[in-house]
């Protein structure tokens, strides 16, 4: 038996647009920290943010090369509108 939250990201559309929203918050905090958080540790957390933006567009393009109907996140995207 599948739950509804399973059942959700079965769509592979669905789990791309979750890790490009993960992307997102991480070069958002990314820069967030840049600017706002003072010395040492605005600069660590700057590339320890940008670090695991990098991982999660390397994983998604691992991820979106096994499937071969993907057309990228625009179309996922622009799909779910209609």
């Amino acid at each position: 038996m599948v739950s509804g939250v399973v059942r959700q990201l079965q769509p592979f559309g669905n789990r791309s647009l979750i890790t490009h929203v993960i992307m997102a918050l991480g070069l958002i905090g990314a820069v967030i920290s840049a600017f706002f958080v003072d010395g040492e540790v605005g600069r660590l957390s700057f590339v320890a943010l940008l670090n695991f933006t990098a991982g999660m567009w390397i994983c998604q393009s691992i991820h979106s090369l096994g499937n071969p109907d993907y057309k990228g996140i625009i179309h996922v995207v622009r799909s779910r509108g209609e």
